[in-house]
């Protein structure tokens, strides 16, 4: 069986090593320049998009009943002259 907490004592040791390297820098460094290009390309995260597209139903249903209310509204106006 492994020992876990020892483990555990070489992952922290290996993440220490790496932040303090060159490489922690390159990778808080890619990390920036991806944001920055999915920023530019005007990207939405999953939550943002899922919450657009409700407003979207929603305003596709306000504008069918309103399209419904002036058809009869219309009707009414006919049937009156």
């Amino acid at each position: 069986m492994f020992n876990t907490d020892k483990l555990n004592e070489i992952s922290s040791k290996i993440k220490g090593i790496v932040n303090d390297s060159p490489l922690g820098d390159a990778e808080k460094n890619i990390h920036a320049l991806l944001k920055g290009m999915l920023t530019k390309m005007e990207l939405v995260s999953r939550e943002e998009f899922d919450v657009q597209a409700e407003v979207l139903r929603n305003t596709r249903e306000k504008l069918n009943q309103l399209e419904v209310k002036l058809a009869e509204l219309e009707s009414l106006q006919k049937h009156q002259q």
